[in-house]
């Protein structure tokens, strides 16, 4: 499986929204597409049209496992990129708080 950055943008009204769509996400991956697809993190954000965005962070076999995954799930799945390599400079500061 490769490492893929996926774009939501302005996906949800608000983070109740977003709350439920995760849920059904991670359903899905689990029990269904679990041979194809891997969530591994989200940042939200708040876009300029008020609505909430993400980026996300998946493991997948490839770009069709992408689009299936979120049209099961009924969110946008077109903008993603294939990771070519990761740089960390720190840790995310949420990682520590949770450490």
């Amino acid at each position: 499986m490769e490492l893929y950055v996926i774009r939501r943008p302005s996906a949800w009204a608000n983070l109740e929204e977003l709350k439920a769509a995760g849920a059904k996400s991670a359903r899905i991956g689990t029990e269904e597409m679990s041979d194809r697809v891997r969530w591994i993190r989200s940042y939200v954000v708040h876009e300029p049209d008020g609505r909430i965005g993400t980026f996300c962070i998946y493991e997948a076999r490839d770009g069709a496992s992408i689009r299936e995954h979120a049209r099961r799930v009924g969110m946008p799945g077109e903008e993603f990129y294939k990771v070519a390599t990761t740089v960390v400079v720190c840790p995310d500061p949420a990682e520590l708080a949770t450490a």
